[in-house]
């Protein structure tokens, strides 16, 4: 899941004019997505955003925030680069000082990202100061140095959107670990091209009273993640000795200029800490925070508008009231058919539906209580090599669905003769429309009948009502 799902669900539901039967149909036709309801929702949004007006409003939304965030982290980039560079500028009279740079790559880093993480323990709290940095509120201040015409296609898509403080929150958390990630390869590549084009002197310095040995301790807990694996790329005891500087004088020892080739292997231990603390663990907070932005997002799924709605229409049994009144209503002669049953079966091997979708056919079968494994459409706009093909997975007993106000044509009859040699038996169930809650008319039914009669194939049995059959046997008696 990612923002613009999200946004695509929202501009759906906000224009969503589908019917229960359509939403049951698509239920249906994806069983597999209910029991996840979020992926049931995303898959309903990415069939009916075809039907919406371009450009969506996550292409636009998503395409604007890409930018800014592109532009913010270009120049985050180009800040970590100067600020290298700045750290690392040796005028060839002092040394470099390494706590400097060590407390760029080291200390800010855990600093930061230690907040990232009270963050995002805190993200679900709708109040919280980080609405204020939403991209929503610095978005305003970007758009308001645009042009009047951009300015006003843009407030025009955003002005009634209203995006889950949640989500709003991630997104800062997010972008926040790339614009650091940013700065770090700023400063990774200012180290790099420093110390491979100029022969830099570094040494440590501090006003506080630390001797040697335990700013060396302090370097080697630091070294942890690398310190088995890459030794050299830890600063000795000699080297913490020998690079110590005192500012007094203004000018470097007589010890210090004796070891100058010494204190050039400070750029290791610098080196594997902007790799490990400034990039890897960052990179780290970017993924947590982008796994945090999906499950957000995956949250207020639920919370739109509507969804709730959409998913108990998908995944509730259908059912309607409306059949018993239609049955009754019949003024015509009786069925003259023989072979005619008056309920379904619990179950068919197979159902077909003369020009009828497969995704219509499961919604009939849940509202006829039938169970058929496969559904296959015949006829309608299908070629005759489709119905051959049609024909030929066709076995066992058979449930035909056709439309009870259409009569039957010359191409039904052929296609029900070739089915014939394939099954067992075939019903023939005429029905009415949607609207008739599938409950066809007694005078549909007989026009069927009466061609069925013409047939006379003990295959072929016909679907009537109750209410028929019961009037049927009446008459007879």
């Amino acid at each position: 899941m990612n923002l613009a799902s999200y946004l695509d669900l929202y501009e759906v539901l906000e224009s969503d004019n589908s019917t229960r039967n359509e939403r049951r149909t698509f239920g249906l036709s994806h069983p597999e997505l209910k029991e996840d309801p979020v992926e049931q929702l995303s898959a309903w949004a990415n069939r009916e955003k075809l039907k919406l007006k371009r450009p969506l409003l996550s292409e636009t939304l998503s395409s604007y925030l890409y930018w800014v965030t592109l532009i913010l982290s270009f120049l985050t980039f180009v800040l970590g680069v100067v600020s290298g560079i700045g750290l690392l500028s040796y005028n060839g009279h002092e040394p470099v000082n390494v706590i400097y740079f060590i407390a760029m790559v080291v200390f800010v880093p855990l600093v930061t990202m230690s907040l990232a993480l009270l963050s995002m323990f805190r993200a679900s709290r709708s109040q919280s100061m980080l609405i204020h940095l939403s991209p929503a509120f610095w978005m305003e201040r970007i758009v308001a140095l645009l042009p009047n015409k951009v300015k006003d296609q843009l407030k025009g898509r955003f002005s009634e959107l209203k995006i889950n403080p949640l989500i709003l929150n991630w997104l800062v958390i997010k972008r926040s670990q790339i614009l650091a990630l940013a700065f770090s390869f700023g400063l990774l590549l200012a180290l790099l091209a420093m110390v491979a084009t100029r022969d830099i002197a570094f040494a440590w310095s501090t006003t506080l009273s630390v001797t040697p040995e335990a700013f060396h301790h302090l370097l080697e807990t630091l070294s942890f993640a690398w310190r088995d694996f890459f030794p050299w790329a830890v600063p000795s005891v000699e080297l913490v000795e020998q690079s110590q500087y005192y500012r007094l004088g203004e000018k470097l020892g007589d010890t210090m200029i004796s070891h100058a080739a010494l204190l050039g292997e400070w750029w290791k231990f610098l080196l594997f800490a902007t790799l490990f603390y400034a990039v890897i663990l960052r990179f780290v907070m970017y993924i947590i925070s982008t796994i945090g932005l999906k499950k957000a997002i995956e949250r207020s799924f639920m919370t739109l508008e509507g969804s709730k709605k959409l998913l108990s229409d998908m995944n509730e049994v259908n059912i309607s009231t409306h059949a018993s009144t239609i049955e009754n209503n019949f003024s015509s002669k009786t069925v003259a058919y023989t072979q005619v049953i008056d309920r379904f079966d619990q179950s068919y091997d197979m159902a077909l539906g003369w020009a009828i979708d497969p995704d219509k056919l499961k919604l009939i079968n849940e509202r006829m209580q039938v169970i058929a494994p496969n559904c296959y459409e015949a006829g309608g706009a299908n070629s005759l090599e489709e119905d051959s093909e049609v024909i030929s997975k066709c076995h066992g007993e058979i449930l035909f669905y056709v439309k009870a106000w259409e009569p039957p044509t010359m191409d039904f009859m052929d296609f029900l003769e070739s089915l014939l040699e394939k099954a067992d038996k075939v019903i023939v169930a005429p029905i009415g429309t949607e609207q008739q809650a599938y409950v066809s008319k007694e005078r549909d039914v007989n026009v069927w009948a009466r061609k069925l009669f013409t047939l006379n194939n003990e295959k072929v049995w016909l679907k009537i009502s109750s209410a028929q059959a019961l009037k049927g046997e009446a008459e007879n008696a």
